[in-house]
């Protein structure tokens, strides 16, 4: 069966859409923002702009100058902290307002016009979300700006009390030296390291934004760094749970020495978690946080002077046999435990004790023996530091 259509249906359906009454839809202008920033009104404003949009869209026009002139009113509202759901809620307000002034006309039309509208919604959306996301990002990339120059203002002993970053400088903080390991990902080929690089340090700041918000500071790269704890965000015990939660994030093994210090003292105790984050890698030690207290005698062991020279002396007959010294060196890191040190080496047990039975006729001292682990012990840690020269940072590691 045919319709007849009673009265001519114009090109346009919403050619004449200004003309609807109650639902008239005034074109914005570039200072035809509103004078408050409440959801309300802001949305009032937004369902406007949209409703006007879609029916530029419909009629034909060009829309691009209306998106422009929204995109920069998106940003201005997420900048005054509007929520990016109330903007939305009025970007399909304003396409059921203009959808609404076309249902008078036909069916077909009705159907084109309805299509064009959700195309102009998807637009619509986009253009608001990229808005938000920009300038959020500008935010937060300020933000860290504010906390890297405190940071690094504080480990310069430069930042006084009236720094001009916003955030509040405490009177004592914990100075951790941090390393961070690879995540598996890094080594496989078929995926970009840098990128799995950046994305490990990404999930390490959002921890560290989680747990402190802009309290804690932090200079970072992907393989560590400086973080600086305000010692009343908890007790020393709190930090290692901090340590263990930020390698849940990085998914990967993250090795810490922790010195606490006043502000004042803040440049001394960063130099001085790095001796020890360094004196821990050398010596091959787990992956945890460690204290000065549990490292001062291998802290003392490792100051330049003849006790440091004759303590590494005794370690010279291992020089030409290096899988003897990577033996001993791992057999100690694994509390002499034989399995372990196997596992770890990727040799069979047997293999363990020929190379500890060589160290020991090599050198004189049994590391079975409990005088005899101590001066090996104490001789690997001294010789460790004339084997390669230390690289210390107080800011960002380079390994």
């Amino acid at each position: 069966m045919t319709v007849q259509l009673e009265s001519p249906v114009p090109t346009h359906p919403l050619r004449e859409i200004h003309q609807v009454g109650p639902r008239s839809i005034a074109r914005p202008t570039d200072d035809a923002a509103p004078a408050a920033t409440s959801p309300g009104t802001v949305a009032e404003t937004a369902t406007r702009i949209c409703a006007a949009i879609v029916r530029d869209a419909i009629d034909g026009a060009d829309p691009g100058d209306q998106l422009a002139r929204l995109a920069t009113r998106a940003a201005s509202w997420a900048h005054d902290g509007v929520p990016v759901d109330t903007i939305l809620h009025a970007v399909h307000t304003g396409v059921h307002r203009a959808l609404d002034a076309a249902g008078a006309r036909s069916d077909t039309l009705l159907l084109d016009g309805f299509r064009t509208a959700m195309a102009t919604s998807d637009l619509l959306c986009t253009t608001v979300s990229r808005a938000y996301i920009g300038e959020h990002r500008a935010v937060v990339s300020e933000h860290h700006t504010s906390v890297g120059s405190l940071a690094s203002a504080l480990l310069a002993g430069t930042a006084g009390a009236d720094a001009d970053s916003g955030i509040p400088i405490a009177e004592a903080y914990s100075v951790l030296a941090l390393w961070i390991g690879q995540h598996p990902d890094e080594h496989d080929s078929a995926m970009n390291g840098a990128v799995v690089a950046r994305r490990k340090l990404r999930r390490v700041q959002a921890c560290l934004a989680k747990r402190g918000g802009d309290r804690i500071l932090a200079l970072l790269s992907v393989d560590g760094g400086t973080l600086l704890v305000p010692a009343e965000l908890g007790a020393d015990s709190d930090l290692d749970g901090l340590v263990e939660a930020l390698a849940r994030a990085a998914r990967a093994d993250i090795t810490a020495a922790v010195v606490g210090a006043r502000t004042a003292d803040i440049p001394t105790a960063a130099e001085q978690a790095h001796e020890l984050l360094d004196m821990v890698e050398r010596l091959g030690s787990a992956p945890g946080l460690y204290r000065f207290a549990d490292l001062a005698l291998e802290y003392q062991l490792t100051r330049p002077g003849p006790g440091r020279a004759e303590l590494g002396a005794l370690l010279r007959p291992l020089d030409d046999h290096p899988e003897l010294y990577d033996t001993l060196r791992v057999h100690i890191a694994n509390n002499m435990n034989r399995q372990r040190t196997a596992h770890v080496l990727h040799i069979h047990t047997n293999t363990v004790d020929y190379r500890i039975r060589r160290v020991a006729q090599l050198t004189g001292l049994d590391p079975t023996q409990c005088s005899g682990l101590w001066h090996l012990r104490s001789a690997m840690i001294a010789h460790s530091f004339g084997r390669r020269p230390q690289r210390r940072a107080a800011g960002v590691r380079t390994r």
